[in-house]
This record gives structure tokens, C-alpha cells and sequence, in this order.
């Protein structure tokens, strides 16, 4: 088959506690940069690594929904909320490659922290054989593998699978690895919680939509 035929779908993980605008300004690049067909916002349910989100599961998943609508390139994928139990990035990969044929390749889109702790995800391997991996940095910003915090066998895992384009993602199946320089704003969910729970204004943080849905439904807040 001819490597033209396939397409690539990106994939965007994450607790979502709330969504806000640095998440959707690396997506939206990262589309436009690498052709992607869509971009799958997957809310996690219970992340291994990270402590229990404040927001539940569907106030999350509707915040997604409601900052994404408009976006056609934009998809909300809830399997990891349905399964309402530790979210695993691997057996999300091998279900969406189940469910969307050989003509798919899935990129997974990741910030350089994470990646460099990627030896301590769960089945952490096995990923490369199911997507790429897309490292979102700031633009001239080179990833340190060498730094002695970065595991020797994650290390000698990525040695051989430096993409230098995105041209080269669209050649091959999975198991490469490209640094995207995309706009990194400098917000957090976490200053994002502690504003509104102080009664303080996060508009221009977070889309209008999900800011309305955490107003109305006293998210975040004393009142919640």
C-alpha cells in the first residue's frame, strides 16, 4: 500500500482539570504542523501518576466539549472516562488502532517533562509499536536526553528513532519520535483552580464556554 494513503491522528491526553488555552494552542499547532486528520482530546479517569482531579469525570469531559466545539479538527475521545479505573495510554493506542484500521497512524502528543519520564508509564514499550510520538517544546529548544535524570533505558529505547521532519512520521507506522516547536503558554490548571477558588478572574486563561460551565456549575470553588 502506498504510505500516501495513510492518515495521521494525533492524540492529546491529560486530566483536562480544567482544559485552557495552553492545551489547545499546542493542539491546533501541531495540526496545522504535521497535517493531522484530528486531533482526540482523551480525558484521563484516574492517571497513575498524577493525584485524583478535583473536576469528575463528566464536568471534565463537558469542559473538553464545550472548549473544542467550533474546531472541526478538534474530536473529545471518552474511553478512558468510561472505563472509570486507572487511565493506561497504552490500551488506549491499542484500542484506537483496533478501531481504525492499518490506514491510521496515531501520534501521540506529549510535553518534553512527561516524555522524559515515559519509563515509568505502564507498558511503557510497548507504545512505540502503536504510535509515534510527538514532543511539543519550545521553538530552538533541544530535548536533554543526557541528563542524568532520564532513565539509560529510555535513553538507549529513543536512540535510533529521531525524526528530523514530520515528513518521516508519515512514512513509517509508529516507533519515531519528532520535536514539534509550537507555542508553549506559560498557564496551568493548577493556577487555574487556585485563582477561582480565591474568587479571582481566569477569563482569557481558559475558553468562555468552559469558564461558564465552571461559574454555573461552582466548580473549583468554595461553593462547589
Amino acid at each position: 500500500m502506498d504510505r500516501s494513503e495513510f492518515s495521521l491522528i494525533g492524540i492529546l491526553g491529560g486530566t483536562f482539570d480544567p482544559v485552557h488555552y495552553g492545551h489547545l494552542r499546542i493542539a491546533e499547532e501541531i495540526v496545522e504542523m504535521a497535517g493531522l486528520r484530528e486531533m482526540r482530546f482523551v480525558p484521563a479517569a484516574r492517571p497513575r501518576l498524577r493525584s485524583v482531579p478535583v473536576a469528575s469525570l463528566q464536568d471534565r469531559a463537558e469542559m473538553v466539549r464545550l472548549a473544542i466545539q467550533g474546531n472541526s479538527g478538534f474530536v473529545l475521545d471518552e474511553r478512558e472516562i468510561r472505563r472509570d479505573d486507572l487511565s493506561y495510554s497504552v490500551d488506549s493506542l491499542r484500542e484506537l488502532k483496533q478501531e481504525l484500521g492499518e490506514n491510521v497512524t496515531l501520534c501521540f502528543v506529549t510535553g518534553a517533562d512527561a516524555f522524559m519520564k515515559l519509563a515509568e508509564w505502564h507498558r511503557w514499550r510497548e507504545m512505540f509499536g502503536l504510535c509515534h510520538f510527538i514532543i511539543a517544546a519550545r521553538p530552538g529548544h533541544m530535548l536533554t536526553m543526557n541528563h542524568d535524570a532520564v532513565p539509560q533505558e529510555l535513553k538507549e529505547e529513543c536512540a535510533q528513532r529521531w525524526a528530523s521532519s514530520v515528513d518521516s512520521l508519515k512514512r513509517a507506522t509508529s516507533g519515531l519520535i519528532f520535536i514539534a516547536p509550537t507555542t508553549l503558554l506559560d498557564i496551568s490548571a493548577t493556577i487555574i483552580r487556585a485563582r477561582v477558588a480565591a474568587g479571582k478572574s481566569v477569563r482569557y486563561l481558559i475558553p468562555d464556554a468552559a469558564l461558564d460551565y465552571i461559574v454555573t456549575n461552582h466548580l473549583y470553588s468554595e461553593e462547589g
